[in-house]
C-alpha cells in the first residue's frame, strides 16, 4: 500500500507540474496586459509601472514562469531585496523560514496562488476557500442522492427485466441523461420556486449562507440546497441506473451466482452478499468522474440558482478576466481529480479482491 501510494503521488506531482506549465503559458499568450486588467479604468503610466514591478510582469516570460513555480512550491526561495518580486514580505506567504544563504532565504509554506485582480488584493486561496466548501456540500448531496437512488432503481430494473416497471425506469433514466443541466435548472427554478412557491416555500435563487432580514448575520438556509441538488443529481442518477442494471444482469449470468442458487440461498441474500457488490465496479468509476466534475464546479447550476460556489466564481472570474482566480481554480480542479482517482483505485480493491494495488 505504501509503495503504491508513493508511486501514485509521484505521478500526481508530474501531472500537476504539467497542468501548471500549460495553464501558465496558455494565459501568458492571451491578449492584454495583466497590469492593465488589475488597474481597470484607474490606470496611468506610473501606477502601471509599479504594478508590473510588484508582480514581476516586467520580467521575461521565462523568469515569470520561475516566479509562478516558486509561489506554488511548498519549499521556495526568496530574495532579501525589497524591490524584487520574490521579496519575503510579511503576510504574503505565512511560511516558516528554514535557512538563508547570502541574499536568498529558503521558506517552507503553503502554495501561494497569488492575489485576485478584482477583489482589492484578496488572496486567491481566500476566494477559493469561501466558495469551494459550498460546492463540496452541493456535490456531496447530489452524488449521495444519485448513488443511493440510482443503485436502488438499477436493482429493481434488473430484477423486473423487460416488464413494465423496467421499461418505465429506462424511459425516465434516458430522459434524465438527455436533458441539459441548464435547462433542468431553469425548469426546476421556475416550477418549484415560482409556480409552486406557496406550497414548497422554495426560492428560485439562493445560496447555503444568506444574510438575515436585518442584514446583520449569516445563517444557513438548508432549503436552498434542495433544488440545485435535485438538478445536479439528475444526470448521474440516470447513468447509475443504466450501469447498475446492465452490470447486475451480467453478474446474474456468472457461475458463482448459479452455484449460490443451487445451494439454496435465498434470492435476497444472493443479491445483497454477492451480486450487488461485484456489480458496483462500473458504477464507482462513473460516480468518481461525476463527483470530480461536480467539485470542479457545477457552473450552470450554481449560476442559475445563485449558489455561491466554485462554478459561479469561475464564471465571474472569466467575465472580469481575473486570471489568478481562473488559474488557481484550474489547479484545484486538477488536484481534486487526482485525489479522487487514487481513492477510486483503493475502493476497487475492496469491491473486487482479484484487483491488486500495483
Amino acid at each position: 500500500m505504501i509503495s503504491y501510494l508513493l508511486n501514485k503521488i509521484f505521478y500526481a506531482l508530474l501531472t500537476l507540474f504539467g497542468v501548471v506549465t500549460i495553464i501558465f503559458f496558455l494565459f501568458s499568450v492571451l491578449p492584454g496586459d495583466p497590469a492593465q486588467m488589475m488597474m481597470g479604468q484607474n490606470e496611468d503610466s506610473e501606477q502601471l509601472a509599479i504594478v508590473k514591478q510588484k508582480y514581476g510582469f516586467d520580467k521575461p516570460i521565462s523568469k515569470q514562469y520561475f516566479y509562478y513555480l516558486n509561489d506554488l512550491l511548498p519549499i521556495s526561495f526568496h530574495s532579501n531585496k525589497s524591490e524584487d518580486y520574490t521579496f519575503l514580505k510579511e503576510g504574503k506567504y505565512n511560511g516558516v523560514k528554514l535557512f538563508s544563504i547570502g541574499n536568498t532565504t529558503t521558506v517552507l509554506k503553503f502554495p501561494y496562488l497569488r492575489e485576485s485582480f478584482t477583489k482589492q488584493g484578496k488572496k486567491v486561496s481566500q476566494v477559493l476557500g469561501e466558495t469551494l466548501p459550498n460546492t463540496f456540500v452541493l456535490a456531496v448531496s447530489a452524488i449521495t442522492i444519485a448513488m443511493l437512488t440510482g443503485v436502488f432503481l438499477g436493482i429493481v430494473s434488473a430484477l423486473y427485466k423487460d416488464k413494465w416497471l423496467d421499461k418505465a425506469i429506462q424511459v425516465l433514466s434516458t430522459l434524465g441523461m438527455s436533458v441539459p443541466s441548464f435547462f433542468s435548472a431553469i425548469l426546476f427554478a421556475w416550477f418549484f420556486g415560482y409556480i409552486l412557491h406557496r406550497y414548497t416555500n422554495l426560492e428560485m435563487t439562493g445560496s447555503l449562507y444568506e444574510l438575515d432580514d436585518f442584514g446583520e448575520a449569516m445563517h444557513i438556509k438548508w432549503k436552498n440546497l434542495i433544488l440545485p441538488t435535485m438538478v445536479l443529481g439528475i444526470r448521474p442518477l440516470a447513468i447509475v441506473v443504466q450501469l447498475m442494471r446492465n452490470s447486475l444482469l451480467e453478474v446474474f449470468n456468472q457461475d458463482y451466482i448459479r452455484t449460490a442458487r443451487a445451494k439454496g440461498l435465498r434470492e435476497f441474500q444472493i443479491i445483497k452478499r454477492h451480486a450487488v457488490k461485484n456489480a458496483l465496479n462500473p458504477v464507482v468509476t462513473a460516480i468518481s468522474g461525476w463527483f470530480a466534475s461536480m467539485l470542479a464546479g457545477a457552473v450552470f447550476v450554481e449560476y442559475i440558482f445563485g449558489w455561491n460556489g466554485l462554478g459561479k466564481e469561475i464564471v465571474n472570474a472569466l467575465n472580469t478576466l481575473d486570471l489568478p482566480v481562473i488559474m488557481g481554480s484550474v489547479l484545484i480542479i486538477a488536484l481534486l481529480f487526482i485525489i479522487i482517482n487514487i481513492f477510486v483505485d483503493i475502493i476497487y480493491v475492496w469491491l473486487d479482491p482479484k484487483v491488486k494495488l500495483e
